[in-house]
């Protein structure tokens, strides 16, 4: 596990650590609990990490930043069940806003996913089947 000090909100966040970045942190040389540093060793600021973390992503081939890998996260946790309270603890938040947003869009489609089951039953006879090399049609109305 790994408990965070939310820079911004003072907050205290504990997570459990995904093995691959307890792995990464395992492997990498730290001094005094700075796992980032920058060229002369020393802690990256916010700013810095937010400006280096977006060209790493660019070198990658990927057009997002921090804050973007932030919000997948969020969206995953609420997608895979996450309550409203789980979500306020594991990224620092109060006051519910954020945190309904993200369970509420994953009920919303999870409830229409179970309602549109009710609507053409269970009985693979009312489907119709997909296309030919796909899997899903999605409709834009």
């Amino acid at each position: 596990m790994i408990a965070i000090r939310l820079e911004k909100i003072g907050e205290l966040v504990t997570i459990r650590m995904a093995p691959p970045l307890a792995a990464t942190i395992a492997a990498s040389p730290t001094a005094d609990h700075t796992y980032i540093a920058g060229e002369r060793g020393r802690p990256t600021t916010t700013e810095s990490f937010g400006d280096r973390f977006r060209d790493w992503c660019r070198a990658a081939g990927i057009d997002k930043s921090a804050h973007g890998i932030r919000k997948l996260a969020a969206s995953s946790a609420a997608e895979n069940g996450g309550t409203v309270s789980e979500m306020e603890a594991m990224f620092g938040r109060s006051g519910r806003g954020m945190a309904s947003l993200y369970t509420r869009a994953a009920n919303r489609k999870r409830l229409g996913l179970g309602a549109s089951d009710k609507l053409i039953g269970t009985n693979p006879e009312n489907s119709i089947p997909a296309p030919e090399g796909g899997n899903s049609l999605t409709l834009k109305i």
